[in-house]
């Protein structure tokens, strides 16, 4: 094979081709596979998640606090000041309503 021709060099090109393409294609093909096994064995596990925190508004949440005349910032403050006083982590807490109580 030292002396070839333009046409065998063509056609043993074209070859080469084709074999890196067809696997290419058979990789694609066998990556759809797999995306599918993995999208029908997914929603199986998403209820049992879902069962396991139904209090929860949202990941990571411990459910919405009504605020009644009092600030955003004010309200941090309180919840700090009352995680700090008690010696809990603020995350291990949770308050439902914080309400200013007015000295009449």
């Amino acid at each position: 094979m030292e002396h070839l021709s333009i046409a065998t060099s063509g056609i043993i090109a074209l070859l080469g081709y084709g074999v890196v393409f067809f696997g290419l294609v058979l990789l694609m093909i066998v990556v759809m596979i797999l995306g599918k096994v993995m999208a029908r064995s997914k929603p199986a596990a998403a209820p049992q998640a879902a069962e396991a925190a139904p209090a929860a508004e949202a990941e990571g949440t411990a459910g919405k606090i009504k605020l009644f005349d009092v600030p955003d910032r004010d309200a941090a403050m309180i919840m700090a000041i009352v995680a700090n006083r008690i010696g809990k982590p603020l995350n291990e807490l949770r308050f439902r309503s914080i309400k200013e109580v007015k000295d009449e």
